[in-house]
């Protein structure tokens, strides 16, 4: 299936969590927030969060600096 990333299609497989998906992005989920179809996903709903054909989702990654 697809969903949209941050303005760029990725083509996932069926069944894919949101955790998954950051896992196969090598995104670190406690440093990263994400908002899907519009809607803010709290860090602990990552692994329960399933993905569906046609998903917008935007993620931002804490960057430090100084």
């Amino acid at each position: 299936m697809n969903v949209t990333v941050n303005g760029e299609m990725h083509k996932i497989e069926d069944g894919t969590d949101l955790a998954q998906l950051l896992k196969q992005m090598e995104l670190n989920a406690d440093c990263v927030a994400v908002e899907c179809n519009l809607d803010v996903v709290e860090r602990e709903a990552f692994s329960s969060t399933p993905l569906s054909e046609g998903d917008t989702l935007e993620i931002v990654s804490f960057v430090g600096g100084g």
